[in-house]
């Protein structure tokens, strides 16, 4: 009789760990930022080479990912995502891939730091970047944010308009405000797409952690059309001869960013 109460009583104790998993994300955040640990999810895949280089991609023909085998690092999932032109799902499968290969703390923390993205290797964040690059028609990609950011001088604001991350305002004065996440981000790619507008790096804290992924060395032997060359925003009916940002409008501008 006692075996039997202390069967039920150790049945019960698993039973408490299975419903209340010590590792759940803390539900304060986002559901798209970075800063978040992904759920686990049940696809699993084959890895591809680490090693293959960032064009080889668009030589590898669609195919839906293997439910044998899992591993965390696999491009695998990305490609098919975006091969499927799936971009929404790509763009969780990216922050992902960021969070698992910025290293151990990162993974059991489940966000990176900005100060972490320097361990994640130029092969592998070269290889993310070709798969956008290859399935956007050039359009999508870090090194392609990185272009458009260095254009205009790093100025987050104006890349943020640049990119599309910010929407333009229905009032009498030119004012931008963030776009809400996900319904107000662009999932597929359009003439009115605006160039660089994914993957999407969440600013929530800040854009030191955009910075870091802009200046990986990984992109550091790019190519950059136009690298030095600071497009001018110029203000309407200002008067402002010599250019300048686009007025935000006061109460509209925010520090933060929720995608």
């Amino acid at each position: 009789m006692a075996t039997n109460s202390l069967q039920s009583l150790h049945h019960h104790h698993h039973s408490l760990l299975r419903l209340h998993p010590i590792d759940s994300p803390p539900t304060t955040l986002p559901t798209s930022s970075l800063f978040l640990k992904p759920t686990t999810t049940t696809t699993t895949t084959t890895p591809l080479s680490h090693s293959l280089s960032s064009t080889a991609f668009s030589l590898i023909s669609p195919t839906t990912p293997s439910t044998t085998q899992t591993d965390p690092l696999s491009f695998d999932l990305l490609h098919h995502h975006l091969s499927a032109q799936d971009f929404r799902q790509a763009d969780e499968e990216t922050r992902r891939l960021l969070i698992a290969l910025a290293g151990d703390q990162a993974r059991k923390r489940g966000y990176v730091f900005f100060s972490e993205v320097q361990f994640i290797s130029p092969t592998d964040l070269q290889s993310i970047d070709g798969l956008w690059r290859a399935h956007s028609d050039g359009r999508f990609g870090y090194s392609v944010q990185r272009k458009i950011w260095k254009r205009v001088n790093k100025d987050f604001t104006r890349f943020f308009m640049k990119v599309g991350w910010m929407k333009k305002l229905d009032t009498e004065m030119e004012q931008y405000n963030y776009r809400a996440f996900p319904n107000e981000f662009i999932w597929e790619l359009n003439e009115e797409t605006p160039e660089g507008h994914l993957p999407l790096t969440n600013a929530l804290r800040g854009t030191q952690l955009l910075n870091s992924v802009l200046s990986h060395p990984a992109f550091d032997d790019a190519q950059e059309d136009g690298e030095g060359e600071e497009e001018v925003f110029e203000e309407k009916g200002g008067g402002n001869s010599s250019g300048g940002l686009k007025t935000l409008g006061k109460g509209v501008f925010k520090s933060d960013y929720s995608f």
